[in-house]
């Protein structure tokens, strides 16, 4: 038997012709090359995790720009002789790790997280499911993945492209500013009101607003600009910034800003208040003035609150059309509060002089003086807060 499967054989392999070799590629995206470029402007290093061969993941990760030449490539077998205080000193310095298993990439995420690192795992098989669920932010492939991927992640992506996930972070930071420079106004216009009334009680002054206007302006001015603001355009170098640090509070940078701000308006409110009380010696009046000067500077004052670092005059208000709009609409409700004999009464406004509107419009135009990057410290390195996306 064993000869007749001999002479089979050689008859098989006889009178062959070599036409040729056929291989399999399976390219990258286009957009990944893109992608990877933006994450390491914005301070994300991109590391490659596979099973694949060594040299088959070195030459996608040169193609995608994920290796470069100088940084290590690590296989499991030199992963799995190494103890956790070696591999802490080498992780940083590894951008693919080839060959590796689920408990390698378990190790890899530890040393990672223990330097302090927040750490993003993408994956789609069943093997992915243990370092995507320890990792900080696990996301499994929503077409490709199998469902305990899915089921152990954080998000899922719906399209399987990791330019996603560079966008999303893109998104993420734009609303992160959206909400600083929402909590920015509030904070200083509201702390801009609470001082107006605490110093004129604590000199013996009258209450420069009533009650009713108080509401008022909360109304007017936390109303459509402040929502405005809050879907503001982007500033042009959101992903150019390293991350922000683990626990860094939402006021970092903003505080002095807040209080100098609001200090400003405290003093152009009580400065309206005090010249026209001191003329005319009537306090309705003193306090209509007091009352214009406080929503307009403060309406004036949202456009500094778009940028930590460009002044109005370098970030142009027509960029975010719905919060000029905002203004624009908040202002004429004011003015025409003023305007209308029965609103007047209900507020207990007296119509101002024409040298009063422009008394009011000086002290309220003093906002738009505001550098916002005075008040706000050189950038420091945040290398020990940088985020790692683990590509698979």
């Amino acid at each position: 038997k064993k000869t007749n499967k001999k002479k089979l054989s050689d008859k098989l392999v006889r009178n062959l012709v070599f036409i040729g070799i056929v291989g399999m590629l399976d390219p990258p995206r286009k957009e990944v090359k893109a992608a990877v470029s933006l994450c390491k402007k914005a301070g994300i290093r991109v590391v490659m995790i596979t099973g694949d061969h060594k040299e088959t993941a070195i030459a996608v990760a040169k193609e995608v720009g994920i290796y470069t030449g100088k940084e290590i490539v690590m296989t499991g077998e030199e992963l799995q002789q190494l103890t956790d205080d070696e591999l802490d000193e080498l992780v940083s310095k590894v951008a693919i790790f080839a060959r590796t298993t689920p408990e390698h990439k378990s190790r890899i995420l530890n040393s990672l997280k223990r330097l302090g690192y927040v750490v993003a795992m993408t994956g789609d098989g069943v093997n992915d499911a243990p370092a995507i669920k320890k990792a900080d932010v696990g996301i499994a492939m929503g077409i490709k993945g199998t469902e305990v991927a899915k089921e152990a992640a954080d998000i899922v992506l719906l399209d399987d492209n990791f330019a996603t996930i560079v966008k999303a972070v893109e998104q993420g930071r734009i609303i992160y500013d959206n909400i600083k420079k929402f909590i920015r106004f509030l904070l200083s216009s509201n702390f801009g009101e609470i001082f107006t009334i605490s110093l004129a009680t604590i000199f013996g002054l009258p209450s420069p607003l009533l009650p009713t206007q108080i509401l008022w302006v909360n109304l007017v001015t936390d109303g459509l600009p402040a929502l405005a603001l809050s879907v503001d355009t982007p500033e042009q170098d959101v992903m150019k910034r390293k991350p922000r640090k683990k626990g860094e509070s939402i006021l970092k940078d903003d505080l002095l800003f807040i209080l100098a701000s609001s200090s400003l308006l405290t003093f152009s409110t009580l400065a309206s208040f005090a010249t026209v009380y001191a003329t005319t010696l009537d306090l309705e009046r003193a306090r209509t003035a007091a009352f214009m000067t406080m929503v307009t500077f403060e309406l004036l004052f949202v456009f500094n609150c778009r940028s930590q670092k460009k002044s109005v005059f370098s970030k142009p208000p027509w960029e975010n059309k719905k919060l000029l709009a905002a203004v624009i609409a908040s202002l004429a409700i004011q003015f025409l509060l003023l305007l209308l004999p029965q609103t007047r009464s209900l507020f207990k406004l007296k119509m101002l002089k024409p040298s009063e509107l422009v008394l009011v419009a000086v002290f309220s135009s003093v906002s738009l003086l505001l550098l916002p990057s005075i008040f706000i410290k050189q950038k420091q390195d945040h290398s020990s807060g940088n985020s790692i996306k683990i590509l698979r």
